[in-house]
């Protein structure tokens, strides 16, 4: 039985990694997604590669934008007629320096992202949920949103906003009968760690992704597949008793 057949998924950061990988999977379990970006280019590029028909529609928008938010939730809305599971997923890292080095420009580009654009996509999406008195909003965190990291402080502290954030959300929307929750995961093999390995050790950016690596007891970074697949039994009637969770995807590092 496919987990979420029928059922209207929008996914911000829809052209990247971890956004692409759960598109792909919702289409194969039975779902119509909405994949949400800031370059048509890469958003055309996957739809394209994910074939989904009339299933699939893209909307460009800078999740910083409340207009742009606005737009995107109505096109879901026009389009497929109600929105049942929003992956708020679109982020950034930021640049690698000491705290009194980052740039207040790049600090304060990466909570406009990171945190704003959560928060306004929580704020145009859950009263559509509300009206329905059903949905599930999956917000993506990190492990930096529950532990320190040097050196990257916007990311750390945007990433702990998130989780602050889930956790208010999910109170409020119990109320409606929506669910919030928040994913966590380790290192994964995406763009957005090249970046952080070629940060850490301009020189040898490969020893710093071997380094990250070897402090997950797993031994590897996560893929995308692996964060997917926890994105879509959150979205699932499987979870349907699960809500304000923090949920790591993290090779075991919160064991540590």
């Amino acid at each position: 039985m496919k987990r979420v057949r029928d059922k209207v998924t929008v996914i911000t950061g829809g052209s990247g990694g971890i956004g692409k990988e759960t598109a792909a999977l919702f289409l194969e379990e039975g779902a119509s997604v909405v994949l949400v970006d800031i370059d048509q280019a890469s958003l055309d590029a996957a739809a394209n590669e994910l074939d989904g028909g009339d299933r699939v529609l893209t909307v460009k928008a800078d999740v910083s934008r409340e207009e742009d938010v606005k737009a995107y939730v109505d096109a879901a809305i026009e389009r497929f007629g109600r929105i049942d599971v929003f992956f708020n997923n679109a982020g950034i890292e930021g640049q690698v320096a000491p705290l009194e080095e980052q740039p207040i420009e790049m600090f304060d580009k990466v909570m406009a992202i990171n945190v704003r654009g959560v928060y306004l996509g929580l704020r145009h999406v859950l009263p559509r949920m509300y009206a329905a008195k059903s949905g599930s909003v999956i917000n993506m965190s990190s492990i930096a949103g529950l532990q320190g990291s040097p050196d990257v402080l916007p990311y750390v502290t945007s990433k702990h906003a998130v989780t602050g954030m889930t956790k208010v959300a999910a109170i409020e929307a119990a109320r409606h009968n929506v669910r919030v929750n928040s994913v966590h995961p380790s290192p994964v093999n995406t763009r957005m760690m090249r970046s952080l390995e070629a940060g850490f050790d301009p020189k040898n950016a490969e020893a710093a992704r071997a380094a990250f690596a070897a402090a997950i007891p797993l031994g590897r970074y996560g893929e995308p597949a692996d964060v997917a697949r926890l994105v879509l039994f959150l979205a699932s009637d499987e979870s349907r008793f699960i809500t304000g969770a923090r949920l790591r995807v993290d090779g075991g590092m919160g064991a540590l």
